[in-house]
């Protein structure tokens, strides 16, 4: 089973849009988790962390860039900053010669300085556990509060990511047109058994295996379930 063809961007929208035409049976859904569980036994963050603070700042700087590229600056970036405190007071200039590698790096070096003050001042220097106080940060979106609330404080929300959209949509889990509707789609259609570790199994298959442009389908564990009616079966 196998795409013999790169797909074009041209034709994955096309295909996302005919694929928002069909929907994964609610009696497949549990199969799918399963099986993907199953072959991701560590459902996890690749990002680089100790702490829920040093995730924060990871996840602002993973917004248009890959984990590995995040995971090369940020050791040197905590070591030398390790606390909110000391982010704010180094100041933008000198966090921006640490991250310089990273894509929109002058903005997200201020973001994370302005985001690092505010924590000091209005939240004792720690990452706050919900929705409303995560999206009040600078350079903190509804997908990275989503990110911290499941990755750091184990709440059962899936952030939609780039993989998350194209898998949801390409496999018919919970096709939509925004990112917003894929969420909703998602949280009542997935089991609570899986909510929690939804987020990163559906991440890590569509990085590794469920790829933008060629599919692994030769290796895909939920093959059978998915409903994608391009998808190849030897």
């Amino acid at each position: 089973m196998y795409f013999g063809k790169q797909i074009t961007k041209t034709a994955e929208v096309y295909l996302i849009n005919k694929i928002i035409e069909i929907s994964m049976k609610p009696s497949t859904v549990n199969s799918f988790f399963q099986k993907l569980s199953n072959s991701i036994p560590k459902p996890e963050t690749e990002l680089y962390y100790r702490n829920p603070f040093e995730l924060l700042i990871a996840v602002i700087l993973s917004a248009q860039a890959t984990d590995t590229s995040v995971n090369k600056v940020t050791p040197e970036l905590f070591s030398a900053f390790p606390t909110p405190a000391e982010m704010s007071e180094a100041g933008a200039e000198k966090v921006l010669l640490y991250i310089r590698s990273i894509g929109l790096a002058p903005t997200k070096s201020k973001n994370i300085v302005a985001t690092s003050a505010q924590l000091v001042e209005n939240h004792d220097s720690q990452v706050p556990d919900n929705r409303q106080d995560l999206e009040a940060l600078p350079g903190v979106g509804r997908k990275t509060a989503n990110v911290i609330l499941n990755t750091a404080f184990g709440l059962p929300v899936i952030a939609v990511d780039t993989h998350i959209f194209r898998l949801s949509n390409r496999t018919g889990l919970a096709p939509g047109e925004t990112v917003i509707k894929v969420e909703q789609k998602l949280m009542s259609k997935v089991p609570a058994k899986w909510q929690k570790d939804a987020h990163h199994l559906l991440i890590l298959h569509g990085r590794y295996v469920c790829k933008a442009r060629k599919p692994d389908c030769e290796h895909c564990v939920i093959v059978n379930e998915c409903e994608n009616p391009a998808k190849i079966i030897a």
